[in-house]
């Protein structure tokens, strides 16, 4: 897991890796409300927890919400996502049948695509001046 220093440590491995996920409901149908986004919370940060991820923050609109997941390297991110969103869309289904109608989100509660992106650490132009100025033997 994560110590203070943000760093994961395993057995062979040191990593920081984040990523910035946003989900979108089918049709953008305005659905959320603050209870539905407490409990949308709550299954998330199960599932991160099933991947050794940490669920770092998470908020949302009445028609999408945004993570920011710390993760391990073995992690695939589309693997975390299937999960992330086929677990989420079952529950919250099942908790608030009366606002989540089947009939006008045909069968899906979560669009097919998804936004990720890795963030923290370093600009990528800082990596890339280390990467140039390290001394390559002659």
């Amino acid at each position: 897991m994560a110590n203070d220093d943000g760093y994961r440590r395993g057995r062979h491995v040191v990593s920081a890796m984040h990523v910035h996920l946003v989900f979108v409901t089918k049709y953008r149908r305005g659905v959320f409300d603050d209870a539905m986004l407490d409990y949308c919370e709550r299954v998330m940060r199960k599932v991160c927890e099933d991947f050794e991820a940490e669920l770092k923050e998470f908020n949302g609109e009445r028609d999408h919400v945004h993570l920011l997941v710390h993760y391990p390297p073995k992690v695939s991110i589309s693997r975390l996502v299937n999960s992330l969103k086929g677990v989420s869309a079952r529950r919250l289904r099942y908790e608030f049948t009366g606002r989540v109608n089947r009939s006008i989100m045909h069968g899906h509660f979560w669009s097919p695509s998804y936004f990720a992106a890795s963030c923290g650490g370093a600009p990528l132009s800082i990596i890339r001046q280390y990467i140039e100025q390290q001394q390559r033997p002659a």
